[in-house]
């Protein structure tokens, strides 16, 4: 009759119902899988092209960069070294939920849902490519191609929601394709489960060479070996730290989601800066080249709480700083040179700020390549990180350290510094209780209280214990290796049953004990007395 009347006919439309109950679950698990194919793809991408540009790194480096300190230090304390793990699956958390609220969305709004993952994609992109070890534009592209996959999917998926399925429709499914969504659903999120497997089990050509670089490395015979540590350094009492610390129990406190893989062969150190009569470039071979040094050093993260964990000894082999320093004109403040603040940076972006007078007042300041007798870990900073006994990491121990700026603490704030963090921190003086443990039971009779003390470039010149609120006892020191390292110390108690706080102090080469008061870590290291309680038993 319209056509009789010369009325258009009423345009095609798509096929369309009014979404169930069933639907809007299904279209939840659609942004999911969809957000799940679009995290493979990227991550397949990002191996080829570069690891830490793919979207969960490069967005939760971004988080990491502006976490509030406070929070940072919670962490740590609260996760250890797994503190990086909580927050990757923080974000793909987060992002789960955000996946279900945009498969609902698309079920209302297809085209508008299918942006939203789209959107997402960008954002990783631009976090990928503004991080600072960021190296072209390519970083970009892990993250768009998954953000393609993904959104390609979720158009699909909710296509089979909205669109009838051939032939009449049995009671319940409101015409609903859910067949076909689950096949293409299923099918999708096992094919990018195989490709990303397949991915990581090629592996990444940048961390491929990176591997090979290492395990081809010699380290060099030092020219300065360290001296032999003293037959009396090391106590052999259970419970107690070792002396030195093996690299797989080091501690890591640093802000990289992925551990940094630099290929040795292509790495390069660059000096430069004021008071840099002449900028330098160096590979590891020319660094290598150079007089070497070998020295036992213990460091500290700033970190670290009253009684933790956060601290280790081993023993370094590098280049010393300061000679290859002098040798570009640089002078200390005190011999009047115009830089206060030498910046190491990173191959991740991370800039430390270290005191030059410090790096060249004669103290064994190095470029090290060697951890324990082998080349440093990825881990700890391979193929070059700096050492400065005294000084806590966040300071002084640049790890995968590629460039040197000779600048001034009035110019230039290094990461940490807006942070909260001080510009300049001298380790504090520190001792521990390794054995007993906390809340330990051990029998009655006698029990060896024993832990470790440091005051890096100081020494330790006394350690004392307190049972309860008695007298202050000194504690029988392991001999000293040397001032910048730790010292072990023991004190056998005549345990009698029953519940007892044990108390540590010391004292250090200058003659200064730790104060009693405790304080936080921030701004500049925790300080304060180490305890713990334990029940004694029996009789």
């Amino acid at each position: 009759m319209n056509d009789a009347l010369g009325t258009a006919p009423e345009p095609h439309r798509e096929p369309h119902h009014e979404p169930t109950r069933t639907d809007r679950l299904l279209a939840a698990l659609g942004g999911l899988v969809a957000a799940y194919v679009s995290l493979a793809v990227a991550d397949l991408v990002a191996h080829r092209v570069r690891p830490e540009a793919g979207p969960v790194p490069a967005v939760g480096g971004a988080v990491v960069d502006r976490t509030p300190a406070v929070l940072k230090e919670w962490a740590i304390r609260a996760f250890g070294e797994d503190d990086k793990t909580v927050l990757q699956l923080g974000i793909l958390i987060l992002l789960a939920l955000l996946a279900l609220a945009v498969g609902l969305l698309a079920l209302r709004h297809r085209l508008l849902g299918t942006a939203a993952v789209a959107a997402f994609g960008v954002l990783g992109a631009l976090a990928a490519v503004t991080r600072p070890d960021s190296e072209s534009a390519v970083d970009a592209v892990p993250s768009l191609v998954g953000a393609a996959a993904g959104a390609l999917l979720l158009y699909v998926l909710t296509g089979r929601l909205l669109t009838p399925r051939p032939g009449p429709a049995r009671p319940g499914t409101a015409g609903a394709d859910r067949r076909g969504f689950l096949v293409v659903a299923a099918s999708t999120g096992l094919a990018a489960t195989g490709a990303a497997a397949l991915g990581r089990a090629a592996g990444s050509p940048v961390q491929e060479n990176a591997a090979a670089s290492r395990a081809a490395l010699v380290l060099p015979r030092p020219d300065a070996p360290a001296p032999g540590v003293p037959a009396g350094a090391r106590l052999d009492v259970p419970g107690l730290a070792p002396f030195v610390t093996p690299n797989r129990d080091f501690y890591r406190v640093d802000t990289a989601l992925i551990v940094p893989k630099v290929d040795a062969d292509r790495w390069r150190l660059r000096v430069h800066g004021l008071g840099v009569r002449e900028e330098r470039t160096l590979t590891l071979r020319q660094l290598m080249a150079r007089p070497t040094a070998e020295r036992d050093i213990t460091l500290c993260c700033v970190s670290n709480e009253v009684g933790g964990p956060l601290v280790g000894n081993a023993r370094w082999l590098g280049v010393p700083l300061a000679p290859l320093l002098r040798e570009a004109g640089v002078r200390p403040p005190s011999e009047g040179g115009p830089a206060d603040q030498l910046v190491a940076r990173s191959v991740d972006g991370m800039t430390i700020g270290t005191p030059v007078e410090a790096v060249m007042d004669g103290r064994d300041a190095l470029l090290a390549f060697g951890m324990n007798g082998e080349p440093l870990p990825f881990t700890h900073g391979f193929p070059v990180r700096m050492v400065v006994p005294g000084l806590y990491g966040y300071v002084s121990a640049c790890k995968w350290i590629e460039s040197i700026e000779l600048t001034t603490f009035a110019a230039y704030d290094a990461y940490w510094v807006p942070r909260g963090w001080a510009a300049q921190a001298p380790v504090k003086t520190q001792s521990r209780i390794d054995t007993p443990r906390p809340l330990a039971r051990p029998a009655a009779g006698t029990v060896m209280v024993a832990g470790v003390a440091w005051a890096q470039h100081r020494g330790i010149r006394r350690v004392q214990v307190r049972i309860d609120d008695g007298p202050w006892q000194d504690a029988r020191l392991a001999a000293e290796d040397s001032a910048d390292t730790w010292r072990q110390w023991v004190h056998p108690w005549a345990a009698a049953p029953g519940r007892h706080t044990l108390t540590v102090r010391a004292t250090d080469g200058t003659g200064t004990t730790q104060p009693e008061r405790r304080t936080d870590t921030m701004p500049d290291g925790a300080q304060g007395w180490h305890s713990v309680v334990v029940t004694v038993e029996g009789g």
